[in-house]
């Protein structure tokens, strides 16, 4: 089953890989953050190793976005983020793994999930759940 992990962070300093600008990160000891970097690279190896690796990006600056509104058949654009969260979309990636918990355990150890939130969303067909 394809799941959706959908990685945000705070918007504050928008260059990826997000995590290695995080305050908390960069409040670590040199040989953690070594660590921690290292773990993300051999996690993205192992699920593109083993063919859990789908797709996935990192997204621009929130202040790029554009939030679209159709309102009595009226397209309407708000530029920017419109939510009033430190937290934004910041990127995704898709695997296809053979349990929801698997799915949890590739999003618990983006390191994204340490300093923010990686959400873990199942991915829908037109006729429901993708198997």
């Amino acid at each position: 089953m394809k799941y959706l992990l959908l990685i945000y962070s705070n918007a504050e300093n928008w260059e990826h890989p997000l995590f290695l600008r995080d305050p908390a990160f960069l409040a670590l000891p040199p040989e953690e953050r070594d660590a921690l970097a290292a773990r993300a690279e051999e996690l993205f190896t192992e699920i593109s190793e083993s063919g859990e690796l789908v797709a996935g990006t990192a997204l621009a600056d929130p202040v790029t976005a554009r939030t679209m509104r159709v309102r009595d058949g009226v397209p309407v654009a708000t530029d920017g983020p419109f939510v009033e969260t430190k937290e934004q979309l910041a990127g995704y990636v898709v695997v296809d793994c053979d349990t929801p918990e698997r799915a949890a355990e590739i999003a618990a150890r983006i390191p994204d999930a340490r300093f923010a939130a990686v959400e873990v969303r199942p991915v829908m067909t037109a006729s429901g759940l993708e198997m």
